[in-house]
């Protein structure tokens, strides 16, 4: 990236010196946090179905509450970000973060059920905040032709988060409880669930203190201000155009969130999956190890997507990913034993390159609408919610067979890759001049 030298934004110190490499190093620590973070609840999940013997259908909804927070969260983060800017915004977005994690703690002191899904929201829509922020200001940070290339660069720093996360997690909740350890599922006494639930404590105090850490950090750094060129248009202007005419960001909504019910379909339920008999027949903690390589072949796939997208169209390697995405979700589906659980495995792979792609395509020459179009596609992220049907499909129909639902995703993916993602109308020159000052 060029090492071009930018004055400081509001909240940096005046007349310092930042560059576009060193910005990126800077949000590529929030995207590996926010995804260190998000996946803690891969683990958290099995580890509170014992706790509060939920069925999966419960057990989903908790997802389902922090997927729930991008969608009522948004517009109030686009409006805060408008107000104090950028990077005051991030800065309270850790803040937000590090005060659910630390509710986190008194949700497990009870423990509570409605507490741990409140305080799921709370931590849910500080990271909103970070990705209405972060995501659109790693597009325009440098030329537009690039954009899905370092989306995908910064993205994969957010896949290391989420394939330490599953270690870290399954070493400090699920190695620690008995839930965890135990072969298979078990009933826990009354004194083995508090105990159980009190495992929890120790790793969001150590995320809390860290993100505390992290907002002094970027509170400090002189990170680039978006320019006036690429601030809000003029009412007037915007007035003259209309984002619905732009099939690349139609189509994109629906695309990110019904990607979003796949990737967390399959996340959330990769280690009960793998720990059923017929499966890998394993413990939850033994399963969240295998769960770290799913993560870490989304890191290994966003690095090698970054690369390949210099030379190939964004369109076609997201057309790629989508079949063997496909195909791998049929094998999670209709095997057995080990070979089940490699399949899901390696859908981590193919799902790597979808959500900055798809973000990136989905924005593509909106112009002066980009920053509106950006918006929808982070409210779009709620998709995730919406894996609270594959858990009621799961205690309805078995929970293999409701991998269905992800492989008929993944084929929405591969619509919108071959003809939804086709550019319509292209402002971008009407914003050609726009870069940081």
């Amino acid at each position: 990236m060029p090492a071009a030298p930018m004055n400081s934004s509001p909240g940096g110190t005046p007349g310092a010196k930042a560059t576009y490499t060193s910005a990126l190093v800077l949000l590529a620590s929030l995207f590996f946090m926010w995804g260190f973070i998000t996946v803690i609840n891969n683990t958290l999940l099995p580890h509170l179905r014992s706790v509060f013997e939920l069925n999966y259908t419960q057990t989903t909804l908790i997802e389902s509450v922090w997927f729930i927070a991008y969608f009522f969260a948004s517009i109030p983060s686009a409006k805060l970000i408008e107000r104090i800017g950028y990077q005051r915004s991030l800065v309270v977005g850790l803040v937000v973060m590090a005060a659910g994690a630390l509710g986190m703690t008194l949700a497990a002191s009870l423990p509570s059920y409605g507490v741990t899904l409140f305080m799921l929201f709370v931590i849910a829509s500080g990271i909103t905040l970070l990705q209405v922020a972060a995501n659109p200001y790693v597009t325009v940070i440098g030329p537009p032709e690039t954009g899905s290339s370092r989306l995908n660069l910064v993205q994969a720093f957010n896949s290391l988060g989420t394939t330490l996360a599953p270690l870290f997690a399954g070493y400090l909740i699920l190695g620690r409880s008995k839930g965890g350890t135990a072969q298979g599922e078990v009933a826990l006494t009354q004194a083995e669930r508090l105990a159980d639930a009190q495992s929890v404590i120790l790793p969001y105090v150590l995320v809390a203190i860290v993100l505390v850490v992290l907002a002094v950090i970027i509170a400090r750094f002189p990170l680039p201000a978006m320019g006036q060129a690429t601030s809000r248009v003029a009412r007037e202007e915007r007035r003259n155009h209309s984002l619905w005419r732009h099939r690349n960001l139609v189509f994109g909504v629906p695309a990110i969130f019904i990607y979003l019910i796949a990737e967390i379909g399959v996340a959330n339920l990769f280690i009960n999956f793998a720990s059923q008999p017929d499966i890998a027949n394993i413990t939850h903690e033994q399963a969240s190890r295998y769960l770290a390589l799913l993560w870490g072949g989304m890191m290994v796939g966003r690095f090698a997507g970054s690369f390949i997208m210099q030379k190939v169209p964004a369109e076609m390697v997201l057309a790629a990913f989508s079949i063997g995405a496909f195909i791998v979700m049929l094998g999670a589906t209709f095997l057995s034993g080990p070979a089940a659980m490699w399949s899901l495995i390696l859908v981590g792979l193919f799902h790597s390159i979808m959500f900055p792609t798809i973000f990136s395509l989905g924005i593509k020459g909106l112009g002066p609408l980009t920053e509106e179009g950006s918006g929808l596609l982070i409210m779009a992220i709620a998709g995730g919610a919406l894996v609270v049907v594959q858990g009621w499909l799961a205690d309805r129909y078995g929970l293999q067979a409701s991998f269905l639902l992800t492989a008929a995703c993944e084929l929405y993916i591969l619509f919108y890759a071959v003809w939804g993602s086709r550019v319509t109308e292209d402002l971008s020159a009407a914003s050609a001049g726009s870069t940081f000052e």
